[in-house]
């Protein structure tokens, strides 16, 4: 079984060759055949270009991307990139800096063959960031759960047999959001505990602004069931307050606006033709093995 694992990066190769290195050293039975693809995201750092030996590992190689274009339209590209040019039975997309650990690619492999070809995700169960992240953390579950109708607890880090990529590199939301995606076109999905990991260098990318994005870029992929919501919050809203009204009591109803106008702008990025030609990024492919 060909198993592929598609890593993004940006500036963070110092990270991403430690994973390479401990996903290499895992005790996989001969049965699962693994292989590396690294999507660059026109990073300005030069890659360390120290000759490495891999003994597990099939192949790893590195798509050069000319422009940047973001985390989720990295792992888009990949998925896309594999899928045509590569033979594979499974992809698992997973972030470079240790925060997905490598030890769980296990639990992907021991679920396969009771999974029924149906997507395996995991699903976070224990953060290691600070303890204002991660009640903003749930702030954006609540949100997402309230606007949308779904409670979405897992990331990037997952593994998605050949139909769901399929799915996926036709579907316009991947340009925008992995996740929100996934969602979006398959209900039924096999849930494995993912606990997260502690970044092997440097702080979390991860900023406030960066979590707002990504909370909204998710709940944009539903937008119209969150027009929906939004309207019947607006006039029953509106009915609970028309006899007390004042400043403070249309606070929540400006932040709605406020959040109806960032998701559509967010769901502009939706955008099948830039998806379709995204390949034409890649300026060249480098085969480490």
């Amino acid at each position: 079984m060909k198993i592929k694992i598609l890593i993004p990066v940006y500036n963070d190769w110092q990270s991403v060759f430690k994973l390479v290195d401990e996903i290499d050293s895992l005790s996989i039975s001969s049965e699962y055949e693994l292989s590396i693809v690294i999507v660059n995201d026109a990073s300005n750092h030069d890659r360390d270009e120290t000759v490495k030996e891999y003994n597990n590992l099939k192949s790893v190689k590195i798509l050069n991307m000319k422009i940047n274009q973001g985390h989720a339209r990295c792992i888009a590209t990949g998925l896309k990139y594999i899928n045509e040019k590569e033979d594979f039975d499974y992809i698992i997309p997973m972030d470079g800096d240790g925060e997905d650990r490598p030890e769980e690619i296990l639990q992907f492999i021991e679920n396969i063959n009771n999974s029924n070809n149906k997507p395996i995700v995991g699903e976070r169960v224990k953060r290691s960031e600070s303890i204002l992240f991660q009640i903003c953390y749930k702030i954006h579950k609540l949100i997402t759960l309230v606007f949308t109708g779904h409670t979405i607890k897992y990331g990037n880090f997952t593994c998605l047999p050949k139909d769901t990529v399929e799915k996926m590199t036709k579907e316009k939301a991947t340009w925008n959001s992995f996740s929100g995606a996934l969602k979006k076109i398959e209900k039924d999905l096999i849930k494995v505990p993912s606990v997260r990991g502690s970044r092997y260098f440097g702080p979390s990318k991860m900023s406030f602004k960066n979590l707002i994005t990504h909370s909204l870029s998710i709940i944009s992929v539903f937008r119209k069931t969150v027009l929906f919501r939004s309207a019947l919050f607006i006039v029953f809203y509106i009915l609970l307050i028309k006899s007390n009204a004042s400043i403070i009591t249309l606070i929540p109803f400006v932040l709605l606006l406020i959040m109806i106008y960032s998701i559509s702008s967010l769901s502009l990025r939706e955008n099948i033709d830039e998806y379709n030609n995204s390949l034409k990024n890649i300026e060249d492919i480098i085969n480490l093995k």
